[in-house]
């Protein structure tokens, strides 16, 4: 399988961005796997938001030098090592996310000689997928806990399994049983308004062919057994997260244990490791999608009483001016300004903003307004 995420590099075999010494060596200090790697996730304009419907027309906005492919993956349990052949399996897979929520999305494209999936058990080919949201790195499975007297008590499941970082295993393709199954005391994460999957394939259990998986998930910082007390990861710009995968292959459904379990992090330990994954950057629009100059402006009341406000410009391009009317008959030429009302209303506030390469204005209608 491939995944897709940003990559820095452009050309036929995209490659991930690699650190130079002193950025790899901050990055290690966040424990993470491949220290002098790091992976981009695309950004979707508001406006291309994926339909989830197993098409991958939506994802050709995604540039090529996105991809990551199995030649980033290594097989840690067989013994397989680098050895892939592409005939046997191959995969491709996007990410993306939007600025404003707190979704991951994906496209996964598999070929395989052997579909597996007769099963009814965890015994199917398998994408296995592990978000750390905020970083925090560690065990994240009973198994692991870091206190041996508490890995085989049950209450330690709905304490510790899954809680601070979260793995899925995606059925490839999931005939007659749930799309997932979350390795944790959260399975209310693999449903909506949290999760939601659509999958594309034309063979049977046994067969060759093709699948898409097109799906999105939630990472939370904090996932109990209750969703009422969860804590979702705030997916921000040029932040980072940890992210990594395993595509677990069987080729016989006899078979008790699958043929290959290849994994980004080249550690088998990823799966029940949050240390054990890789870093991967929420990154801005690529500019070839948006306009030359975009106006767009935030606000926060300072000080309700005396009606003073802050307000901060987030227009994009090149600018060398800024107009702002406040919509009480006084202006501003300054890029960030607080402004004083002298008398309650409700306010329409315009942000004129101009470059070399054009000019634009955003106007809210009332959001400012004050006692």
């Amino acid at each position: 399988m491939v995944l897709v995420a940003s990559l820095a590099v452009a050309g036929d075999q995209p490659q991930p961005v690699r650190l130079g010494p002193q950025n790899a060596a901050t990055q290690g200090g966040t424990g993470l796997a491949r220290p002098d790697v790091e992976f981009s996730i695309f950004q979707f304009p508001a406006d291309r938001i994926p339909r989830i419907d197993g098409n991958a027309d939506d994802w050709s906005v995604v540039p090529d030098s996105y991809s990551i492919g199995i030649d980033q993956l290594r097989e840690t349990v067989v013994g397989i090592g680098e050895k892939y052949d592409p005939a046997n399996l191959d995969v491709k897979v996007k990410v993306g996310w939007v600025n404003g929520q707190n979704h991951l999305y994906f496209l996964y494209e598999a070929s395989d000689n052997y579909w597996d999936f007769a099963h009814e058990d965890l015994h199917n080919d398998i994408f296995e997928i592990v978000i750390d949201g905020d970083l925090s790195g560690g065990p994240l499975i009973r198994q692991m806990h870091p206190n041996r007297t508490l890995r085989e008590k049950p209450e330690t499941h709905f304490a510790f399994h899954g809680v601070n970082a979260q793995n899925y295993h995606i059925f490839t393709p999931a005939e007659g049983k749930d799309w997932a199954m979350v390795w944790g005391s959260q399975p209310w994460i693999k449903d909506l308004p949290f999760a939601n999957a659509a999958c594309k394939y034309n063979f049977k259990h046994g067969e060759s062919g093709r699948l898409v998986l097109e799906f999105f998930v939630t990472p939370f910082d904090h996932a109990p057994p209750d969703p009422s007390r969860a804590v979702q990861t705030q997916l921000k710009e040029n932040n980072l997260l940890g992210l990594s995968w395993a595509v677990l292959d069987y080729d016989d459904e006899k078979a008790e244990r699958y043929g290959g379990f290849w994994n980004l992090s080249h550690k088998t330990t990823m799966y029940g490791d949050a240390s054990d994954l890789v870093a991967f950057r929420l990154m801005p629009i690529e500019t070839s999608l948006r306009k030359p100059v975009e106006a767009d402006w935030t606000f926060k009341v300072v000080s309700q009483k005396d009606r003073d406000v802050a307000f901060r410009d987030r227009s994009f391009g090149k600018l060398d001016s800024w107009l702002w009317d406040f919509g009480d008959g006084t202006t501003s030429t300054e890029q960030h300004p607080i402004h004083r009302y002298q008398k309650p209303g409700e306010f329409v506030v315009t942000l004129k903003v101009a470059g070399p390469e054009g000019q634009a204005r955003r106007t809210k209608v009332w959001d400012v307004t004050l006692p």
